[in-house]
């Protein structure tokens, strides 16, 4: 149970996947929202009570702005489709930073596993060593060890990571651009690793129950505090692709069938396409189990939130346009987060 919490909030990244259900779910335990959010009129307040400002992530007024009064600041904010990415991250985190020190807020970070290299697997524990092979893997370190030095000039850190995301209105993610199309009926999956090959997976509702309920015990821990979700392990690397077509099956009498993912393709096209490079740099990731231990997680919790696997999936398409709601109505997404 997350205990009822009250105060002002500012959210980066609010019209994402993980800011938007982050800012949710905050919400509905007794907070303040306030989004940054680029167009948006000043200070206008929607039908959800959510207050959005005018502002960018890159004016570093705007976002002390936005921050004025509150105790938390979620940084979920990404260039979007991962265009001018390195020139952007780190000067948006920077502003942040600036903002929560002069607060003496607390900055919420999603984070993944992208800083770790193949020293680090296949079992992910919060110390393990970060020898990134990529570009947006050492970026992820970097902004790791920005916020560690803000942790000891007045801010304060929390850093949650999780598997591959999924769910609804998730952005730039495997399971939305690799395994099924946003938008699409679902014919193919196309699943990116080997079989036999473990992989991780996260449901964006779950991780953003975790942060709300770690928020929840702020004041307990440290000034800089980082924790492993375990999320859906998929043993072998067709549990995922198997309830995908479970649930399609179900829904609309269709099964897909499972296919090798394009990797030829991306070779082809990441010379012209951003977001293609960036899945093609990842590769290693699918060549190697990747499991990550949420023992220090349990023990500040008891448990994880975690909403089961069919269940999650049919959210995330219905989420993505792939599915039609449940006629029934409430369905996957009303029974999400189950602890």
């Amino acid at each position: 149970m997350v205990k009822v919490m009250s105060g002002k909030k500012t959210v980066l990244g609010a019209t994402g996947g993980i800011g938007g259900e982050v800012a949710r779910q905050l919400q509905d335990t007794g907070w303040q929202v306030r989004a940054l959010k680029r167009g948006a009129e000043q200070a206008t307040e929607r039908r959800d009570g959510m207050i959005r400002l005018s502002g960018d992530a890159l004016n570093r007024q705007d976002v002390v702005d936005a921050a004025k009064g509150c105790s938390v600041i979620v940084h979920a904010v990404n260039p979007p489709g991962y265009r001018q990415w390195s020139e952007l991250v780190l000067p948006m985190l920077d502003n942040t930073i600036a903002a929560a020190i002069a607060e003496g807020a607390t900055i919420v970070l999603p984070g993944t596993v992208y800083n770790f290299g193949r020293d680090a697997l296949p079992v992910l524990h919060e110390d393990s060593p970060q020898h990134p092979v990529t570009r947006k893997g050492a970026i992820r370190v970097e902004l790791e060890q920005r916020l560690l030095k803000a942790s000891r000039n007045g801010a304060r850190v929390l850093i949650v990571r999780a598997g591959d995301f999924f769910g609804p209105k998730a952005g730039n993610n495997w399971f939305s651009q690799g395994l099924v199309k946003s938008g699409q009926a679902v014919k193919t999956v196309s699943y990116p690793g080997e079989r036999g090959v473990g992989h991780q997976w996260s449901y964006l509702p779950d991780v953003a129950r975790t942060m709300v309920e770690l928020l929840a015990r702020r004041d307990s821990r440290g000034a800089f505090a980082c924790f492993h979700m375990a999320g859906h392990w998929d043993a072998d690397g067709t549990q995922i692709s198997d309830a995908i077509r479970r649930v399609v099956l179900r829904r609309t009498g269709c099964e897909p069938r499972v296919a090798a993912f394009p990797w030829w393709l991306l070779t082809l096209a990441s010379p012209f396409i951003a977001t293609f490079r960036e899945m093609r740099e990842m590769r290693y990731l699918w060549r190697t189990p990747i499991r990550m231990d949420n023992s220090r997680l349990l023990a500040v919790l008891g448990h994880e939130p975690h909403t089961p696997l069919d269940v999650a999936i049919e959210a995330a398409l219905v989420g993505m346009g792939s599915i039609e709601p449940s006629p029934q109505g409430g369905s996957a997404v009303a029974r999400a987060s189950v602890a």
